[in-house]
């Protein structure tokens, strides 16, 4: 199961940190990522970390403004978003891949959570 949290308001040029808690598997031994979908577009991947966290990927279009980062000994995998942007507002999905590497199949999807850039 993962249970992300963190999702509201924020003002462009903002900041939010999304956290996602897993449970019921071995969260160790897996890539976890961060997807969104925006209002009439398709799921994107917006980043990845591998199950130690010695190896991330981040989509182009966030790439100097996010931050993925994972506590293997609290389950938890976060996001942490700054310089947010109006045509970032979107569902964020938190992810189990299938491997340890690399998070292009995914096991499992959190519920996902609202994030809506707006002034």
């Amino acid at each position: 199961q993962l249970v992300e949290s963190g999702g509201g308001l924020v003002q462009p040029g903002g900041s939010l940190t999304l956290s996602c808690t897993a449970s019921g598997f071995d969260f160790e031994y897996s890539a976890m990522g961060w997807f969104r979908q925006a209002p009439g577009k398709e799921r994107e991947e917006v980043s990845c970390i591998s199950s130690r966290g010695g190896m991330t990927d981040y989509a182009d279009s966030v790439k100097g403004r996010f931050a993925i980062s994972r506590d293997n000994t609290k389950n938890t995998v976060y996001l942490q978003r700054n310089s947010l942007k109006t045509g970032e507002t979107a569902v964020y999905y938190c992810a189990r891949a299938r491997n340890s590497r690399q998070c292009s199949e995914v096991a499992s999807w959190g519920q996902g959570t609202q994030v809506t850039v707006s002034s």
